[in-house]
């Protein structure tokens, strides 16, 4: 049995508030403690939007009445909420920009737009953006205008990671994320999925893509799932929604590449708890740690997994490590795949703020 600290996912999806029927705030951090994360950090993209203090609030007390793992809420930017966004900053996660491939309100399409936020967002909170090829090189540019750090979403094609090592070896303020899925898929494994459950952005790339996050390994600070649950019937539908359940599964594919020597145990702790706590400025949690039998081999099934979605893009996979016991602030509160926290244990690393 190996003890590890409670991982920190800074990019989920909690679909709370508008779309419970695959994901609520209860649902979704009992999966994260499934998968040995005991905090997260949720993305803005809901019905409604997380947009200004009436949504955020909304949000917020959801969590607040089912969360079972600590929690913070991202606010997401639109062309109009610049100012407001400003204001309830110390309030959130942090803030959001879409920049490409986003519905509603949400995306950012004029970058004047982009320059609001860049300037009225206060210097000291995280700024994630969902920026892909060249948007991604443009606004890592208009944040080096403003002097400020920015945080890249998702990094899945060479190309961009490429531009990453570029503006880190110039001293710009940036840092990135990448997805399990990017590194551990690509577009060969479409046929396989099935095309609608392989929907997500963004896209599964190319095995040469893939092969340039692991070979810059380095410029990657941070692990984070984009779990994006969608049930079956929709994947499997006419008009498949983009994303995949992830939060179960990132561990368990992260250590079996430990066994295989393509990682350290450290690479993973920096990347998936140091790291996230340090850019997103989040709190410690006390007498907090993750106990994984690393020795456990075992299948991945959709089936036995406790988020709503029921599927997984790595139904089949015979992965190595299982998270058999996790304890949260002192308290036990998941054992043997069972949650034993009550829901509203969980706690807004934010509320100081409020």
């Amino acid at each position: 049995m190996v003890q590890l600290p409670g991982f920190i996912d800074p990019h989920v999806h909690m679909r709370e508030p508008g779309a419970t029927h695959k994901e609520d705030w209860y649902s979704g951090t009992a999966a994260a403690l499934a998968g040995g994360v005991t905090m997260v950090l949720a993305m803005p993209n809901t019905q409604p939007p997380i947009t200004d203090a009436e949504s955020l609030n909304l949000a917020l007390e959801a969590a607040r009445q089912k969360a079972v793992c600590d929690y913070a809420q991202y606010l997401g930017a639109t062309p109009e909420n610049a100012s407001i966004a400003a204001e309830l900053a110390p309030q959130t996660a942090g803030l959001k920009m879409y920049l490409d491939h986003t519905y509603g309100p949400l995306r950012l399409a004029d970058m004047t737009d982009w320059m609001a936020h860049l300037a009225h967002w206060p210097y000291e909170m995280p700024l994630a953006v969902h920026a892909e090829g060249r948007t991604l090189a443009a606004v890592i540019l208009l944040a080096a205008f403003f002097e400020r750090p920015l945080h890249l979403c998702h990094v899945s094609r060479r190309e961009e990671i490429l531009i990453i090592r570029a503006a880190k070896e110039r001293g710009l303020k940036v840092t990135c994320e990448v997805t399990p899925h990017h590194l551990f898929l690509s577009e060969e494994d479409i046929p396989a999925l099935g095309q609608g459950r392989a929907e997500v952005r963004p896209a599964l790339a190319s095995p040469r893509d893939r092969q340039a996050l692991w070979d810059n390994l380095d410029v990657i600070d941070c692990f984070a799932t984009d779990h994006a649950p969608h049930t079956l019937a929709e994947k499997d539908g006419n008009t498949p929604p983009p994303g995949f359940p992830g939060l179960e599964t990132a561990l368990p594919l992260l250590l079996t590449a430990v066994a295989e020597g393509r990682l350290t145990l450290e690479d993973v702790i920096r990347r998936y708890y140091v790291n996230p706590q340090r850019i997103f400025r989040l709190p410690a949690q006390p007498e907090t740690w993750v106990e994984v039998d690393s020795e456990s081999t075992w299948e991945i099934r959709g089936e036995n997994l406790l988020t709503r979605a029921g599927w997984t893009p790595f139904e089949g996979w015979r992965v190595r490590g299982r998270v058999m016991r996790v304890v949260l602030r002192g308290t036990e509160v998941y054992r043997d795949g069972k949650v034993l926290a009550v829901p509203g244990f969980g706690r807004n690393v934010r509320a100081n703020a409020m």
